[in-house]
């Protein structure tokens, strides 16, 4: 029999038994070097190899030689290398396998004299794998020229992935030398996008919890690949039954995304990777996290935008397949939240969020979300500290992993080193301290130092928002979002449930007005009962008022409500995304008609009754003349102006944050609403985030805003920025400014050098 067949056959001869065997080796009450000792001698002798390597990445991105067979026993612990350094540190980087029948041979060999590995030739590695991240790698080695089969290959990357959990369990951290750590327990500073402020000191919570595997090795392959094909009907199953209900039936994803994932699960290739990892000797449960970590491994790795896209529809698909296999629940249990929950998920709808016990949630952090996300909005109502479109955080955690969450700078600090915690801990000390003064403000009047009169408003959506009115000071609610109650209902809200949602907002605020925009959906704000239509470019496309107006029985139902709701009180009701004259008189007409509908069914009507318009879409600009006439008030939707101003989709990482608020073209454009406005002795107020920075809110000021709606956290640091403003002085500077600027991109550095020098708070 030729040598190289003699050695496939061995080598596939026992992969079952040589998982039995890791399996025993990890169950003895030994020390870990002798476990790994022993472990390294099993895969050697099943792969009938000369050597037998593994190298565990440390937390300096160095591998390090842990156990070896057949290679000078004096150089464990003691040879290293880089992450990208010869062919241990290639297969770290690309975290694929390479074998190699002449290892000397290739461009990225590397000699260590002190492993005496010169005289072997063949080589095969493959990447310790767990989440996507590389945690080592594991080496067989032969003196003889030999070419490893696709077999070989498999039966390592399947040994390699029980040595995945045993590096992830910690057990090795007792083998490194004073000082070193292993890379998966390493700390770990993460960069994300700030949507709630605030900071957060805890512990992991993951919303959708992770399947824990806790049989790896099958005894039974016949029956494994029965549970397996089983359980993919049952998800291929779900999908389509999910499809055909419609976009979001109770899972929130969009039609395309769903699609994707069906083409996914009939995916050949990835049905074959399956099942050949259960014929490795794997449960379902492993071989579908084993096909799922190379799948990540390789897509994180991708330079594609597309393909790393991609890699949120196979983990779902893969998310969907383990918990079918398992029966485990979706969702975290919240009975067991422990006293400082972080929640770490990849997305999160706004209900979900608001299931979690307040008191012991600490902060959230988002895989995919930014600061305009539905969620977001909940989080700065709830006082949430939150961060967003932090990359891969769902599988760099561990539940109850330490963990910093810093809602204004967007900082992650993971499994944090004692110095860190401790400055992160002062710096929240420094942050109560700081929202202490805010709060002693709450009775201070907003005057600006040369008497003008700034009134600051409250964004709301919620009855949890409302004690804050009062707590921090603001007027009144300048914004109330209707949809929200829409968002995290399960059916449509009936016009009674509406009614009794605005009724309980205005008796809780019987001495503040409240300004109700009816309902903005539509674009990104899918409602999970409603159909979504497919459109090119959804926020260009069928939303707010436009929908409002085509079905207008969905607008005079709200209309009943706010108006019955009203009764016998100032009413303000705003309309979002109007675009022209016309759409604002055809919302007028409606609401008379509903008032005329309540006296004659001997309905009190309101005592006062204000009407207006969000100005958010830019062709309103050009006809402010004609608005001022019909509307009783102005209110600047700043975060749509600014997408649609710049063509720019707030939602598009890409290009979100390309553009500057405080660029010339978007000041003008606010100036000259502000002028118009003023001329007019039309209220005018902003409430887009911009309102709730000092910076920018010292701009919009010396723009002539005279009222400025936000979360109730800004209100203390707009205040205390108000304060020490000299309108009249900011008001010169700043139009100065805008009619000299020479075409640059931002006046930021200008506005906060002129903060800087007249000791205004920022």
């Amino acid at each position: 029999m030729p040598e190289q067949e003699r050695h496939n056959r061995a080598a596939l001869g026992g992969p079952r038994l040589l998982l039995r065997r890791l399996r025993e080796a990890m169950a003895e009450p030994v020390s870990a070097q002798a476990r790994l000792d022993k472990i390294v001698v099993h895969i050697a002798s099943n792969m009938v190899a000369e050597v037998c390597s593994l190298y565990v990445l440390r937390s300096d991105g160095r591998l390090e030689l842990f156990a070896t067979e057949g290679l000078n026993r004096e150089a464990v612990h003691l040879t290293t290398m880089r992450s990208g350094e010869g062919l241990v540190g290639l297969i770290a980087e690309t975290a694929e396998p390479l074998a190699l029948s002449d290892a000397q041979a290739h461009p990225a060999f590397s000699y260590k004299p002190e492993t005496g590995e010169e005289i072997y030739l063949s080589f095969l590695g493959v990447p310790v794998l767990r989440g996507g991240n590389t945690l080592g790698v594991l080496v067989v080695q032969n003196r003889a020229r030999r070419t490893y089969s696709e077999e070989e290959i498999e039966a390592m990357q399947t040994t390699a992935m029980l040595l995945a959990e045993m590096v992830a369990s910690g057990e090795l951290q007792s083998m490194v030398r004073p000082g070193e750590q292993i890379a998966v327990r390493r700390p770990l500073a993460l960069e994300g996008t700030a949507i709630a402020e605030g900071i957060g000191l805890g512990h992991v919570v993951l919303h959708e919890p992770r399947v824990v595997i806790k049989q790896i090795i099958a005894e039974d392959l016949v029956r494994e690949e029965r549970r397996l094909n089983e359980s993919l009907a049952a998800v291929r199953e779900n999908i389509e039954r999910l499809i055909e209900l419609g976009d979001d039936a109770g899972a929130g994803e969009h039609r395309d995304v769903l699609e994707t994932i069906r083409m996914f699960a009939n995916d050949r290739g990835w049905l074959r990777r399956l099942t050949e990892a259960v014929r490795t000797g794997l449960t379902a449960e492993a071989a579908v996290e084993r096909v799922q970590n190379d799948a990540r491994a390789k897509l994180q790795r991708s330079t594609d935008p597309y393909m790393r896209e991609r890699l949120h529809d196979l983990d779902d698909l893969a998310n969907r397949l383990l918990h079918q296999l398992t029966g485990q629940s979706f969702i975290a249990e919240h009975d067991d939240l422990p006293d400082n929950a972080i929640v770490v998920a990849r997305s999160m709808g706004p209900a979900a969020l608001l299931e979690y016990d307040r008191k012991k949630l600490r902060g959230l952090i988002l895989e995919d979300g930014g600061a305009s996300s539905h969620v977001a909005i909940i989080a700065r109502a709830l006082g949430v500290p939150a961060v967003g479109d932090v990359t891969n955080i769902t599988n760099l955690v561990e539940a109850g992993d330490a963990i910093i969450v810093d809602g204004s700078s967007g900082d992650v600090q993971l499994r944090p080193q004692p110095d860190v915690e401790a400055a992160y801990a002062e710096k929240a000390r420094l942050r109560a301290r700081r929202q202490e003064q805010y709060r002693s403000l709450v009775d201070t009047p907003c005057v600006t130092k040369d008497g003008v009169k700034i009134d600051l408003h409250m964004n709301a959506g919620l009855l949890i928002d409302l004690p804050h009115v009062a707590e921090a000071g603001a007027v009144s609610i300048g914004l109330f979002r209707t949809e929200l109650q829409f968002m995290i209902a399960p059916t449509f809200p009936r016009m009674n449930a509406q009614y009794q949602l605005y009724k309980s907002v205005m008796d809780a605020l019987p001495d503040r007005a409240v300004t109700f925009r009816t309902l903005d959906i539509g674009g990104d704000k899918v409602l999970p009962y409603m159909a979504k239509a497919e459109e090119e470019n959804p926020a260009l496309g069928w939303r707010a008022i436009r929908i409002g107006l085509d079905r207008p029985g969905l607008l005079r139902s709200q209309l009943r409500a706010l108006l019955r709701a009203g009764a016998g009180r100032e009413l303000r009701i705003m309309f979002p995304m109007v675009a022209q004259v016309s759409e604002f008189e055809e919302a007028k007409k409606i609401v008379h008609r509903e008032l005329q509908h309540q006296k004659l069914h001997g309905y009190e009507l309101p005592t006062d009754l204000k009407l207006g318009i969000m100005v958010e879409v830019p062709s309103v600009l050009w006809q402010l003349d004609e608005f001022m006439q019909r509307v009783d008030f102005l209110s600047v939707g700043s975060n749509d102006l600014m997408q649609y101003l710049f063509a720019a989709d707030r939602d598009n990482k890409r290009v979100a944050s390309r553009f500057d608020p405080l660029s010339p073209g978007m000041l003008r454009a606010l100036r000259s609403i502000a002028r118009k406005a003023n001329d007019a002795a039309k209220p005018l107020t902003l409430c887009g985030e911009i309102g709730g920075r000092p910076l920018e809110a010292m701009t919009l000021v010396a723009l002539g805003y005279r009222g400025l709606s936000m979360s109730a956290s800004s209100i203390g640091p707009v205040k205390a920025m108000a304060l020490g403003l000299d309108t009249g002085d900011a008001a010169r500077f700043v139009n100065d400014l805008l009619d000299s600027s020479n075409g640059c991109e931002t006046l930021r550095p200008q506005l906060h050098d002129y903060a800087e020098r007249n000791g205004i708070l920022l």
